[in-house]
């Protein structure tokens, strides 16, 4: 219709978000009615380009985090910026803008669902899952040990996936009990994603951010592996058992702010 056609791609997105994750909290049309619109909202995600939402690709330069990187990290800038574009008591929705090398650290969204949809360059996205009831009285040994304090804190996990994002690629999806722990890692130079939660992050609510490390058992192989993947090639030949720490947010990864440059959004 011609009305369609002049709404802005990022406000459909808005509106079939509000729509889709309304839809998963209460289920008022029953499941085929959710799976339909859930459809639907990929379809339009996957569609999206940087140039719908007026962000430009960033030169490439390295990012505070990157390996070698010397200097003050108050002269560097953040090695991530977030670009807010709107949040409901449903969803939020925002562009992170990761520079050359930069990663954002492993962290989770309990309870939440999420789509992340690349706008330039490549992401690496590893995504893994708690396992059972998560805390191991008995976890192994590691390499190096763990601090007393520190064991009531170790998670077992599952590395469930490894995927190359690309602009032409369709969204990540996470929801709160598959892929629910994400990190992400640009590759090549800058890179930059949508990012969809519903519902958002609230700590009053129990949402909140909390970052993960991968440990190394005492002679084991580590978990840091197979990181050279085939673009859009998932790497799921078998579930890989992991030991994660809950950890403070690293020091050498923040995040700053600027404003979204796009077409207003009203969700």
């Amino acid at each position: 219709m011609p009305r369609d056609n002049k709404t802005p791609l990022i406000q459909k997105i808005a509106q079939q978000a509000r729509l889709t994750f309304r839809g998963l909290q209460a289920a008022p049309g029953g499941d085929a009615v959710v799976a339909d619109r859930l459809a639907q909202l990929i379809s339009l995600v996957t569609a999206v380009r940087a140039a719908d939402l007026k962000v430009a690709p960033r030169k490439s330069k390295p990012s505070p985090g990157a390996a070698g990187l010397q200097g003050p990290p108050e002269l560097q800038g953040p090695p991530v910026t977030y670009m807010h574009i709107c949040e409901t008591e449903v969803f939020s929705m925002g562009v992170f803008l990761l520079g050359g090398g930069a990663s954002i650290p492993l962290h989770d969204h309990p309870g939440m669902n999420g789509m992340l949809k690349v706008l330039y360059g490549k992401v690496n996205v590893r995504c893994f899952d708690k396992l059972e009831d998560g805390l191991s009285s008995a976890p192994p040994r590691f390499d190096p040990p763990l601090a007393p304090q520190e064991t009531p804190s170790v998670w077992r996990a599952a590395l469930r996936s490894v995927t190359q994002y690309s602009e032409t690629s369709g969204p990540c999806l996470l929801s709160p009990a598959r892929d629910n722990l994400h990190q992400v890692d640009a590759l090549d130079g800058p890179a930059a994603f949508l990012d969809i939660l519903a519902p958002p992050y609230n700590p009053e609510d129990g949402r909140d951010c909390h970052y993960y490390k991968v440990l190394r058992p005492a002679g084991g192989r580590s978990q840091e592996q197979r990181r050279e993947v085939e673009e859009e090639e998932v790497v799921e030949e078998e579930v890989e058992e992991a030991w994660l720490l809950e950890v403070p947010q690293p020091e050498d990864f923040w995040c700053g702010g600027e404003p979204y440059p796009g077409p207003a959004v009203s969700a």
